[in-house]
């Protein structure tokens, strides 16, 4: 009987290993297509013979890259924005989810001011009236409008609120009788114990100001001002039959949209593979207690 069990318990493993397997090759394969599709030739990659390594190997996608000023530029703006965006939200999102946090007993205006916010969730004004209001605000072609557009996520605010109701309320009391205020409470005793859902939702809101690209594309009226992933959306090979130089003629017959677009797209992912194993460790931590407190 022991026996059976335990070749039972052997199969299972060997099951969850080969499904864990399957999941983690299906997640890796965009990204091995990207870079071989940005690797490949332009013949290869427009009659879609690339699958899983590249194809008349040319590295002209990335000297494309590396001569366009303006790719650069959209990625200055984009790590600024991910930045600010980033440090923006998550002073908001503290500031707010600790009353949110609170009894009613302790914050009375609690459950109204969390029902705007739910409301605001589910309904929205729509993008014209959005956009109206950006642009009597002067955040038309300016870095802030990209920062404050999504400034205040709601799911992560929940996370975070429901973190801070499940922190030991003894820490206060004990603070509170040493005359700590409730600014001196929340940014020495709760956030410094809140690093786990912090790291979780730094990663969740750099990810959003990363790959968000049509707030970039409403809010600005030129592609010097555009994010990475907004320029990349827009950005084509565009060579005019006509007047052709020979730059342009060796551009022509090397160079696919294809593959200068996986070229683009793999560049544009390599910042948040570099950053997320710094804060895996946090990630399912932070997930599971900020999502099942009551």
């Amino acid at each position: 009987m022991v026996q059976n069990k335990s070749l039972g318990w052997k199969i299972f493993n060997v099951c969850n290993i080969v499904m864990m397997a399957l999941l983690a090759l299906s997640c890796l394969y965009p990204l091995w297509y990207a870079l071989c599709l940005s690797l490949s030739s332009k013949s290869a990659a427009n009659a879609g013979m690339v699958s899983f390594y590249p194809v008349g190997l040319s590295f002209a996608s990335y000297k494309e890259i590396m001569g366009d000023w303006k790719f650069f530029n959209s990625f200055w703006i984009s790590i600024q924005r991910t930045v600010l965006g980033t440090a923006v939200s998550l002073l908001v999102m503290i500031l707010v989810g600790y009353p949110l946090s609170k009894t009613k007993k302790e914050f009375r205006s609690r459950d109204v001011l969390m029902w705007i916010i739910l409301f605001c969730m589910v309904f929205n004004g729509g993008t014209i009236p959005w956009y109206l209001t950006m642009q009597k605000y002067g955040l038309i072609d300016s870095i802030w409008g990209l920062v404050l557009a999504g400034g205040l996520p709601v799911f992560n605010l929940i996370l975070i609120m429901n973190f801070f109701r499940g922190l030991p309320k003894d820490l206060e009391e004990a603070a509170v009788v040493d005359g700590a205020g409730p600014w001196r409470i929340l940014f020495s005793i709760v956030v410094p114990c809140s690093v786990p859902v912090l790291a979780t939702i730094v990663l969740f809101t750099g990810v959003y100001h990363w790959n968000e690209f049509f707030q970039g594309l409403v809010l600005t009226t030129g592609d010097t001002h555009y994010p990475l992933q907004t320029y990349i959306k827009q950005m084509v090979v565009n060579i005019q039959a006509g007047n052709m130089t020979m730059d342009q003629i060796e551009k022509l017959d090397t160079l696919s949209n294809d593959s200068l677009d996986a070229a683009k797209v793999f560049i544009a992912m390599i910042p948040m593979l570099v950053i997320y194993p710094f804060l895996q460790k946090y990630f399912v931590t932070g997930i599971m207690l900020g999502a099942v407190k009551e």
